[in-house]
């Protein structure tokens, strides 16, 4: 869309033939036509025009996948951390708990699912990313953007939280950074590779090409739900390194000397389901050709 027109690019223009056009049809009737006649001769007065045009708009169409990501992430990590820190468990009055703060990641990540699913597929969260790129579903590109962008959406998602948070009397943390208990590092670690492992094995079973996917959103978010209920007391839960690098960006202390394993193990989580999803996809598959 270029300022209330449609803009379509000749494949001429595409592959470099100086005698390409650019054709626009008004959207909007009430643009006059002398003002349409003379955009359209300015794009065709130069090629060089035209590939700028032609760029801008590719650029900008491989842009919404990623701040597709980065808008869904920043949600997820303001709803749901935000339940964490206002209304999560420790707080005295009006608590939500531990299966409020589950529902809100739960809740959130299905709300974004139907919210930009359709442009990037909705994985908001490294580990997902990883799983996808694993199983052969997207390109490393793609891959990398994703991540890069997730990470940004957490940063900001944590910012707004930390500034709302910086003068509540909350019991928690200010941003819901993930965490665990003196000697506890094995089992955290364990924990958390073992909950990524489900969920990302989920993820990839229902947004299969014979899963479930219009119900692939609802089924996504009631797997997180339940990964949050039993995870919690443990970690605080994370399945999602960029929801926890966030909040320890501004947390600090411990939060950021822990961070590590919230990275590497929801990492090491998602490649084994990608692996262990291509193994049993591969088997079945055999057992239907014979």
């Amino acid at each position: 869309m270029f300022n209330g027109f449609h803009i379509k690019i000749d494949k001429n223009i595409k592959t470099g033939n100086h005698s390409g056009s650019v054709n626009l049809f008004l959207k909007n009737m009430w643009i006059p036509s002398t003002i349409f006649n003379l955009v359209r001769k300015l794009l065709q007065i130069n090629f060089f025009l035209c590939r700028i045009v032609y760029v801008l708009l590719k650029y900008q169409k491989i842009m919404k996948k990623y701040l597709a990501e980065m808008i869904g992430t920043m949600v997820l990590v303001l709803m749901g951390c935000g339940a964490a820190v206002f209304a999560g468990a420790g707080q005295p009055f009006d608590s939500v708990g531990t299966l409020g703060v589950a529902f809100a990641f739960g809740l959130s990540v299905v709300a974004m699912a139907y919210a930009i699913g359709s442009i990037s597929g909705c994985h908001i969260n490294p580990a997902i990313t990883l799983g996808v790129f694993l199983s052969g579903r997207m390109n490393g590109k793609d891959a990398g953007m994703y991540m890069i962008f997730q990470v940004v959406g957490a940063i900001l998602g944590s910012s707004i939280l930390w500034f709302l948070a910086k003068d509540s009397d909350s019991t928690t943390t200010l941003t819901g950074a993930n965490g665990f208990a003196d000697g506890q590092l094995s089992i955290a670690f364990v924990a958390e590779t073992v909950f990524t492992f489900i969920f990302v094995l989920v993820v990839l079973g229902v947004t299969a090409k014979n899963g479930l996917n219009k119900f692939a959103g609802l089924a996504i978010g009631l797997a997180l739900v339940l990964v949050h209920i039993v995870c919690i007391p443990i970690t605080g839960t994370s399945v999602n390194p960029a929801r926890s690098i966030g909040p320890a960006l501004f947390e600090g202390g411990a939060a950021l000397g822990q961070l590590w394993l919230f990275i590497v193990a929801p990492l090491l989580g998602a490649a084994i389901a990608a692996i262990v999803w291509k193994g049993i996809t591969v088997e079945n598959d055999a057992m239907e050709a014979a």
